[in-house]
């Protein structure tokens, strides 16, 4: 008499780690999450997203997920809807907090989510802006950093001389009209060459990331930071994200 072997279950993929790196499928979720964000809310995208998030973590004391978070999901902070389930965004924004986190601390190198221009995007910024339109990809990543240290000021409160190499590193991608009362800013603006293209741009953000954690939360060693030149970019997708 046979007997027919048991059957295997089917094998299973293994759960995400929430600590895992988010790759650029998790990206692409994470937007579409933010897109459906319902109306008046008004949320970030992910570009904006990454900076907030870079501007939250160089505090010089941490900020609770609750007093930051709602700024995810609206400029002003307003609640999400019941009938919203933000479960699943909420699960991503906290995996990239977590891998953004732990290379700040470790003061080493971390990719921006600062995303190449798609080629209409590029052609009509050529044509307003002769400097360099694909550095316009930057702007967006400086704002949601800006947003960051507006709403969260401890940062600012630091010594103003030990603050403006790094601010002027970010703000050098903003417009001087948005940098009022910012005199000594401005002039160490004007020192800096500018990038000579994307890569370079991405990575003073990280350096001045980096500098702003070691102003905020001195290390008695800081870790090496990471390469200095060719750092990796996002992939090429257009700006803005279409909602």
């Amino acid at each position: 008499m046979s007997s027919t072997p048991p059957r295997r279950p089917p094998r299973l993929a293994p759960p995400v780690p929430a600590s895992a790196p988010l790759d650029e499928d998790d990206i692409d979720a994470l937007q579409a999450l933010l897109d459906e964000v319902p109306a008046p809310l008004e949320p970030l995208d992910v570009t904006m997203l990454d900076g907030f998030l870079c501007g939250v973590l160089v505090q010089p004391e941490e900020i609770p997920v609750s007093h930051w978070f709602p700024h995810v999901c609206d400029a002003d902070g307003r609640a999400l809807p019941p009938r919203y389930n933000g479960t699943r965004l909420h699960a991503l924004v906290m995996r990239r907090h977590r891998e953004l986190r732990d290379a700040i601390q470790r003061r080493e190198w971390f990719d921006p989510w600062v995303f190449e221009l798609s080629d209409d995007a590029e052609e009509l910024a050529d044509e307003n802006d002769e400097s360099g339109a694909s550095l316009d990809a930057v702007y967006p990543w400086v704002a949601g950093f800006a947003t960051a240290v507006e709403l969260f000021p401890a940062l600012m409160q630091r010594d103003a001389a030990a603050l403006t190499e790094p601010l002027a590193l970010l703000y050098r991608h903003l417009q001087p009209d948005d940098l009022e009362d910012a005199d000594a800013l401005l002039e160490e603006i004007e020192s800096l060459e500018p990038p000579a293209d994307l890569s370079e741009a991405v990575e003073g953000l990280v350096r001045a990331t980096l500098l702003l954690a070691d102003l905020a939360q001195p290390q008695a060693s800081p870790a090496p930071r990471g390469p200095a030149r060719g750092a990796p970019r996002g992939p090429r997708r257009p700006w803005p994200p279409r909602r």
